[in-house]
């Protein structure tokens, strides 16, 4: 088994030689930590999908340091690429853009002729990826399906043993994925909402942007990883609640004989006598803070093997509240309370 090492930010030297010879190095966005390898080492990719537990046809984000290092893998880069990386880069926005044919291997494509770049804010991630003088993949830093990690303890909680490395520079300051909009088509859609939203990406490029909400099949590739299978999900079954069922929602608590998390916003745990109850986590004042503590929130509870349901805080779709929800719908396998039986 593998030790794996805590690098500081003054360790980026020797997490940079590891990920030269091949090894895997998770490593700090501004959204969660990524699990990094060589994005132009075949057999270094698939160890990710290895030390993941995920499936092969989902492909990977190629996490860059510069757009100049995207250039070397397309064609050419479109004007509507040019005009948001102008806008969000570096930051918490994925394109999906058209590659040079066989410029990156299947294993990171998942066999599609396109591929999904971004590049970070974190400037430790940077420098890694500069120094390494190589784009590096970047899933999450996570068993596949379960939430994704915001802090270096998150990732060494589930992948000690399997990497070489993690990159500590504190908590992820987004707390859900970027945005994913695919360039490759007609007409920018986005793939996975995210911090960037899609009215900012319509107001930059002057055009409609659509949302592509479509169930992926099972025998399809899907262009964007998060579109095909369950992720995010804590062992204990979760429930959304909206504003309007906290009365039910608790009352059913209070009767069931196991022990029920509860997820909420700080006037929701003020208005029930909830601040002080151990069993209940602060999702903060609003969407921005709730985002930014959902993953830490679920993992809070998986933590606890006692813990057999979860009641956490619904949104309304709009804004940041949509990556919100798409991925509390995705870990609560799109239950709310008012619909269980």
């Amino acid at each position: 088994m593998l030790i794996t090492k805590i690098y500081t930010t003054d360790e980026i030297d020797q997490a940079a030689q590891e990920l030269r010879l091949g090894e895997l190095i998770a490593f700090p966005t501004e959204t969660v930590y990524g699990l990094g390898a060589d994005a132009t080492n075949e057999q270094a990719v698939k160890r990710v999908y290895l030390a993941k537990g995920r499936p092969s046809d989902n492909p990977l984000i190629v996490t860059v340091s510069s757009r100049e290092m995207v250039a070397q893998y397309v064609e050419e880069l479109p004007q509507r690429a040019v005009k948001l990386m102008d806008a969000f880069w570096p930051g918490p926005l994925t394109m999906v853009l058209k590659i040079k044919p066989n410029a990156l291997s299947k294993a990171v494509t998942g066999g599609l002729e396109t591929a999904a770049f971004r590049m970070p804010q974190n400037k430790a991630t940077q420098s890694l990826i500069e120094k390494a003088g190589v784009p590096i993949v970047g899933p999450s830093a996570n068993s596949s399906g379960k939430p994704s990690p915001t802090t270096a303890q998150h990732v060494y909680h589930d992948l000690e043993g399997r990497i070489a490395g993690i990159l500590d520079d504190g908590p992820t300051t987004v707390g859900v994925e970027s945005t994913i909009v695919d360039l490759s088509t007609e007409k920018a859609t986005i793939l996975r909402p995210g911090a960037v939203t899609e009215e900012q990406i319509a107001a930059v490029l002057g055009e409609e942007v659509d949302s592509d909400r479509h169930h992926v099949s099972q025998n399809e590739v899907p262009k964007a990883p998060g579109m095909k299978y369950k992720h995010y999900a804590p062992d204990a079954q979760v429930y959304i609640v909206n504003d309007d069922a906290w009365d039910q929602a608790l009352a059913w608590r209070a009767k069931r004989p196991q022990k029920v998390g509860v997820m909420a916003f700080d006037r929701i745990l003020q208005q029930y006598g909830l601040k002080n109850d151990p069993d209940c986590y602060s999702l903060g004042a609003d969407v921005k803070s709730a985002s930014q503590k959902l993953f830490a929130g679920l993992r809070y509870f998986d933590a606890d093997d006692k813990v057999d349901a979860i009641l956490c805080a619904g949104v309304a779709e709009t804004g940041l509240g949509a990556a919100y929800m798409n991925r509390l719908k995705k870990s609560a396998g799109n239950t709310f309370f008012e619909n269980k039986k």
